[in-house]
This record gives C-alpha cells, sequence and structure tokens, in this order.
C-alpha cells in the first residue's frame, strides 16, 4: 500500500475538508471561551496580519523608526493607548528573523560604519555592569538603547533598492511633517509651554518631546531630509512639494521651541545645501552671517526667561551647561575606562558638580555626555564613529554627484540629506545631548545602506 506522504494543502482536495473543520474548531472554541464578535474578527485578521508583515518588512520596520524616533503615538493622544511602538517591534523583530534565517532574503555584510557602532554598543553594555545607579542603566538599555543596537545594522541591511530608499525619505519626512504640525498647534494654543515661550509636546505624560531642546533635536533630523528633498532636481512634482512643505513647518516648529542647538542645526544644514549650489564662497559667507543674525532674532532668544537679554555675562543657560561639563569631565576622571553609565549622568551630577543649586542638572552636551557615561575610551570609540560616518556620507556624495546622471535623484537626495544630517549632529550636538538617543544611529544605518548601494548597484533608477 502506498503512502501519501505530501504535505497538506490548501488546494488538496482530499484535505481542504479537515482543514475547514479544524478552522471552524478553532472559531468555535474562543467563541465559547469569549462570545463576543470583535474576538473571533480578531482572530481572523492574525493570519492576514502575519502574511502582511512577512511580505512587507521595509515599511514596517520603518515605521517602527518612525514611531520610536517622532513618538507620534505621545504627539497625538488618541494614539497613545493603542501600544503601537510594541505591536511594531514584535512585528519588526517577527519578519526580520523570518527573512534572516529561513527565507534569507535579507543579505548581511558588514561596513566599517557598522563595525565601529558594534565596537561602541559593546562598550556601552559593558559600562552597564559597573554604572553608578546600575537599574536606572539597565532600564534605559532595555527600553531605548537595545533597540538602537538592534535596528541600526537591521536598517542598513533592509534598505537595498531604490524604492526603499524614496520610501524612507517619504517616512521620515512625513513623521517630522506631523510633529512639527503639533508643535505649531500647541505654540498657537499655548499647549505645554515652559518658560512661558518655549514649546513643548507631550509634557504631561513624560514625553521626551516634553523638553524643549529634546523637540528641536527631533524636529531637526528631518529638516536635512526635507530640504534635501526640496532642493533635488530631477524629483517628481509631489516629492518636491512634500518638501517645500515639510521645510517650511519643521523651520518654523524649530524657530518657536528657542532651541540655540537647533538653530545651529539649521544653519548647518541650510549651509551644506547652500555650500554645494552657491558659486560664490564670499557671497555664501556674507549672507550666511546677515542670516545667522537674522535666525536669532527671529527666534526670540532674547526673550527666553533662561539664556535672554535680560541676563547679564555668561546667562543662566550658559553658565549651567559650563558648570554641567566640568561635573561630566569629573566623572570621566574618576571612571575614565566605562565612565558613569549610560543614562547616569543625571543621577551622578551631585557628587560632581561644584555649583551645587539644590538640583540635578542634564548635561546639555553630546560629547561630554558620551564622555561621563562611557569615559575616554568610550568617547574616543563614538568619536571614531562618528568621523568614519561622516566620512562615508560625503565620499557617497561625491560619489553620487561626480556620476552625473548615473544615479537616480532619490540617491541623491538621501545622499545629500545624510550629509546635512550628520554636519547637523556635530554642530547641535555641542548645546543637545543626542549620544544615545535614535538621530545618529539611524544615519549610520542610512549611510551604510547608501554606500553600499552606490558600491554596488550604481545605475540603478527610479
Amino acid at each position: 500500500m502506498q503512502v501519501d506522504n505530501r504535505p497538506l494543502s490548501v488546494t488538496d482536495t482530499n484535505s481542504f475538508p479537515w482543514i475547514i473543520v479544524m478552522v471552524c474548531a478553532l472559531f468555535g472554541a474562543v467563541w465559547y471561551l469569549i462570545p463576543h464578535p470583535l474576538v473571533v474578527i480578531g482572530l481572523g485578521l492574525i493570519p492576514v496580519a502575519i502574511l502582511f508583515t512577512l511580505r512587507f518588512p521595509v515599511p514596517i520596520g520603518l515605521m517602527f523608526i518612525v514611531f520610536s524616533f517622532f513618538r507620534i503615538h505621545e504627539a497625538i493622544p488618541l494614539l497613545y493607548s493603542l501600544r503601537i511602538p510594541l505591536m511594531l517591534s514584535l512585528a519588526t523583530i517577527s519578519t526580520l528573523a523570518w527573512h534572516i534565517f529561513i527565507s534569507q532574503q535579507i543579505r548581511l555584510y558588514h561596513r566599517p560604519e557598522m563595525v565601529a557602532f558594534l565596537i561602541f554598543f559593546v562598550l556601552v553594555f559593558i559600562g552597564i555592569l559597573f554604572a553608578g545607579n546600575r537599574p536606572e542603566a539597565i532600564a534605559y538599555f532595555q527600553s531605548t538603547y537595545i533597540k538602537i543596537g538592534i535596528m541600526t545594522p537591521v536598517l542598513a541591511w533592509l534598505l537595498n533598492e531604490v524604492k526603499h530608499f524614496k520610501l524612507t525619505l517619504f517616512m521620515v519626512t512625513g513623521g517630522g511633517l506631523i510633529i512639527g504640525f503639533v508643535t505649531l498647534f500647541n505654540k498657537i494654543n499655548g499647549i505645554g509651554l515652559v518658560e512661558e515661550t518655549r514649546v513643548t509636546i507631550g509634557r504631561e505624560i513624560g514625553s521626551v518631546l516634553g523638553d524643549p531642546n529634546d523637540l528641536a533635536l527631533v524636529l531637526l533630523f528631518p529638516f536635512s531630509f526635507a530640504i534635501s528633498l526640496l532642493m533635488t532636481q530631477g524629483l517628481s512634482l509631489k516629492f518636491r512639494a512634500l518638501g517645500l512643505i515639510a521645510t517650511i513647518t519643521l523651520f518654523c516648529a524649530i524657530i518657536v521651541t528657542q532651541s540655540r542647538g537647533g538653530l545651529l542645526g539649521i544653519l548647518s544644514v541650510v549651509g551644506i545645501v547652500a555650500y554645494r549650489r552657491v558659486k560664490s564662497k564670499t557671497l555664501f559667507f556674507g549672507v550666511g552671517a546677515i542670516a545667522t543674525l537674522a535666525l536669532f532674532v527671529l527666534a526670540g532668544i532674547s526673550g527666553r526667561q533662561s539664556g535672554g537679554a535680560a541676563e547679564e555675562g555668561l546667562d543662566e543657560s550658559a553658565m549651567g551647561r559650563l558648570h554641567a561639563w566640568e561635573a561630566a569631565f569629573g566623572m570621566a576622571v574618576d571612571n575614565p575606562v566605562t565612565g558613569v553609565g549610560i543614562n547616569n549622568f543625571y543621577f551622578n551630577y551631585f557628587y560632581y558638580s561644584k555649583y551645587w543649586d539644590g538640583l540635578n542638572h542634564a548635561v546639555h552636551s553630546t560629547w561630554f555626555g558620551v564622555l561621563a557615561e562611557t569615559g575616554f575610551i568610550g568617547l574616543t570609540a563614538f568619536l571614531t564613529m562618528v568621523i568614519i560616518t561622516f566620512k562615508a556620507s560625503r565620499n557617497t556624495l561625491k560619489t553620487v554627484t561626480a556620476s552625473g546622471n548615473q544615479f537616480s535623484p532619490t540617491i541623491r537626495a538621501i545622499s545629500e540629506g545624510n550629509l546635512a544630517g550628520v554636519v547637523a549632529f556635530c554642530v547641535s550636538g555641542t548645546f543637545l545631548t543626542q549620544g544615545f538617543t535614535w538621530p545618529l544611529y539611524i544615519l549610520i544605518a542610512l549611510t551604510a545602506a547608501v554606500a553600499q548601494f552606490v558600491e554596488n548597484k550604481g545605475a540603478e533608477y527610479d
């Protein structure tokens, strides 16, 4: 007697009735336990969700990045209770595991930027073991930095076609546009203002956007890609229109945060884009100096309660930074190899500040923050990672520009956006704390992905 060893299939007329029976039994059991139609509908949608997740890994991964970085669910209260980032994280991990280990559709590779990131990530992890406040270090690592550690190389591996980069530009710019609109809405309606004039988002729920400096940082990241979309010839009209709207919106939104680091970031982005297009460098620097003064007047920095014109000499904001930087250096001197541990500067400020005013303070500097929390070795690794990423983004843009029309407008736009973003990070990082947040690491992933594409697939068009 022959035995049929074929796998069960929905197209097999012998097995099909049994599949129907099993599905009906499952739905019947669920209805018996929870007699509610929404539960059964939800159960029926699970296979559809799984198929969508496995079929479209790039949109799922980008959605996770957008929600994690822009905190859209915190900016829009209706989304807050839906746990969207959690669901996207589960979907992202599942689809990546499937495509890496089973379907093998994602090709793994390494580049200098990714190796440098791995070294720094390991140093941060080791620093947790010696952190002054280990529970805080572990909590931040588990809630944020482990996601950065996973998604940085994964995002680089996922993005390998022109359509992927086009979707990235759209989603990053669109996510920034949403936060920009909410920022301006809050400013117009006087919602979440600090120091009476500086706008925030979600301050009442403890959102990371509840600090005007952090909000400016979040808005600055998509600004580099928005202006790149606006200025890149050959892109479709809808993309350039998106770039125009986003550039204006994000510019105005950063202005109302009254963040000096944010303003320096704007100048950096605009400077990179303009420097490549203005032939007369004398004109460039002359107009740039005038625009800088006008920008700081427009932002109303002098009207701030802290760091405004009413304070003589070094204002309170500047002095606070100097005291924080001095404390950061002291932490590194006492802990030169590992630092005080990730997310530990705030909790160690009391022990290292020479000017205690009764409150712990943030470091307000990427470089000093990394120095304090990872030590001199960590800072060296961090600077190496930033320099490698900057060189890779610059060299990629040079290659794309020198090749004429060999590369699509999408590749030219994202290459320029990467370089502008890295420069803005370096400049604004002097006054904004962003060593262990998403922007730099997304730029590392995008730089690696675009560089790999340019080296391997150069002539692919939109």
